[in-house]
């Protein structure tokens, strides 16, 4: 009885401290983005092998740029994307997440599941989520232009 109740808290207390790591590390990839300027969607490229919007922080363009996801990964260990809309799919653009074939999944789509539905209507989704194959602890927080409409997605997450 006594093992089993360590075992429920224990396993309550890395539940409450994953939710709390991966909030608290969407909100730095956040902050490092909007120290770049405001979030706007402007022109057309290809990422991956598909053409998608291109968002931009300030003058700073995101797609295909990796500076800042990988700087996450480094200091926090955690995986970070960021998705651009596109009509009503969410697209990877700049992502230390890879593939099952080993390149990062720039040009691939967010599934639609729970952190889809919650986005789409303008609120954050934390908790467990496939991504490409992998078992992740995450967070979803929706990127708003200056007028409020959703324009991307910031994603961390981290490996279960």
């Amino acid at each position: 009885m006594k093992k089993t109740i360590l075992f429920l808290t224990t396993l309550l207390f890395m539940t409450t401290a994953s939710a709390d790591n991966a909030r608290k590390t969407v909100d730095e990839l956040k902050a490092k983005f909007i120290k770049m300027g405001e979030p706007r969607i402007e022109g057309v490229e290809k990422s991956g092998n598909i053409i998608t919007p291109v968002i931009y922080f300030g003058k700073q363009k995101i797609n295909n740029t990796f500076d800042v996801v990988d700087e996450i990964k480094k200091t926090s260990g955690a995986y970070a994307t960021v998705f651009v809309k596109d009509g009503a799919e969410f697209i990877r653009v700049s992502t230390n997440v890879l593939t099952p074939k080993g390149v990062r999944g720039v040009g691939t789509k967010l599934a639609h599941n729970k952190a889809y539905d919650a986005v789409i209507k303008g609120e954050v989704y934390c908790g467990d989520i496939d991504i490409l194959g992998n078992s992740f602890y995450t967070c979803y927080d929706p990127i708003k232009d200056k007028v409020g409409k959703i324009i991307g997605i910031y994603l961390i997450g981290f490996k279960k």
